[in-house]
């Protein structure tokens, strides 16, 4: 299973913010927030800043995909039935 961060993106659209203004308000990293945009992992004290700052829940700002990002033009995706073969493609 790999991560989305595109519900964060999205209640930074709601919300009439940008990335660099949600960097300023929790003090993040410059490197956590490329983690960010690139469905990477990043702790969890990043995702509790985020989630305090915009006064949301985890679930909010991402969730669980059957896609896992091995590089930025090659991703896996991974069928939930048991014994199955990973399908793997190009972006």
């Amino acid at each position: 299973m790999g991560l989305s961060y595109k519900k964060l993106w999205k209640l930074l659209i709601d919300r009439d913010m940008k990335k660099k203004d949600l960097r300023a308000l929790t003090g993040i990293s410059s490197s956590s927030m490329a983690k960010l945009a690139k469905n990477e992992n990043v702790t969890t004290e990043v995702l509790v800043r985020i989630c305090t700052a915009l006064q949301c829940e985890p679930q909010d700002i991402m969730e669980l995909t059957n896609q896992i990002t091995l590089s930025p033009n090659h991703r896996v995706e991974v069928n939930d039935e048991k014994n199955s073969d990973r399908k793997t493609s190009r972006t």
